[in-house]
């Protein structure tokens, strides 16, 4: 299914991961779609992997904590596609683990809002005149958490993951009238890079999970592509869940207090 022909998409963080798999998806079914990145020879990686697949992309190395990084992807997107439809933030800083606030440092938790509120809201502001531009079909898609809405530790990275949801419902309603939509999606616990290492924490993190396991970034490029597209036409400023439906209960309690069970 090739919903996205002619658009011309962005997205942040996409030099692995939740990124990475969603400018896969989008160049997949038919965008052409600029890669970036803070590291800049990740994002030129991913889009020669999508152009080796027969997809359109360029990589390009983009510091979201920067406006002026900011305003040269977007302007690079622009010239070298002619437009922008699609916007994708997912670049985020901040570690979701907790530790006591008093052990915090401050230096971490301003640096988690710089790139995942901050950056959004940057990234939103450079590229919403292109985006209002783009003939009704123009759609921002925010990556929040989990983390936002419900307690899973992590003071910065909770904190920002929320603003962005907020962010997202007060723009949507800002954007509607130039034809722009704007929604989350909150992932859950997703097996990516970022759990290097820990290959145990997500085998029992996966217990938690109703569905019986964690997510994959596929899980959250399809949910990511469909909110971008005319099929989510009148859809905006939603949080949407891709969390295997670790958000409707608490599968631990059940279990230790439901009937026992050969």
């Amino acid at each position: 299914m090739q919903r996205f022909e002619g658009y011309r998409a962005l997205v942040t963080g996409a030099g692995s991961g939740i990124g990475a798999a969603v400018a896969r998806r989008l160049a997949a079914e038919g965008a052409a779609v600029l890669v970036t990145d803070v590291d800049a020879d990740r994002a030129e990686e991913v889009a020669a992997g999508i152009s080796a697949d027969g997809g359109t992309a360029a990589g390009f190395g983009c510091d979201v904590s920067e406006p002026e990084s900011v305003a040269s992807a977007v302007g690079a997107v622009v010239e070298r596609f002619g437009g922008l439809d699609t916007l994708v933030n997912n670049a985020y800083a901040g570690n979701p683990e907790t530790v006591l606030l008093e052990d915090s440092r401050e230096d971490e938790w301003l640096g988690a809002f710089d790139v995942t509120l901050h950056g959004a809201y940057r990234c939103c502001r450079a590229a919403m005149p292109h985006l209002a531009a783009a003939g009704g079909r123009g759609a921002i898609v925010n990556i929040g958490s989990v983390n936002g809405e419900q307690d899973f530790g992590g003071h910065a990275y909770s904190a920002a993951k929320a603003a962005l949801a907020g962010l997202t419902r007060t723009l949507a309603v800002d954007s509607a009238e130039r034809g722009v939509r704007v929604n989350l999606v909150a992932p859950g616990t997703v097996d990516t890079p970022s759990w290097k290492g820990r290959p145990q924490a997500l085998v029992r993190a996966a217990g938690h999970y109703p569905l019986g396991r964690v997510g994959r970034p596929e899980d959250i490029a399809a949910a990511v592509a469909f909110l971008a597209s005319a099929d989510a036409g009148w859809i905006t400023g939603v949080t949407l869940p891709v969390d295997g439906g670790v958000l409707i209960g608490n599968l631990a309690m059940r279990r230790d207090l439901g009937p026992d069970r050969d």
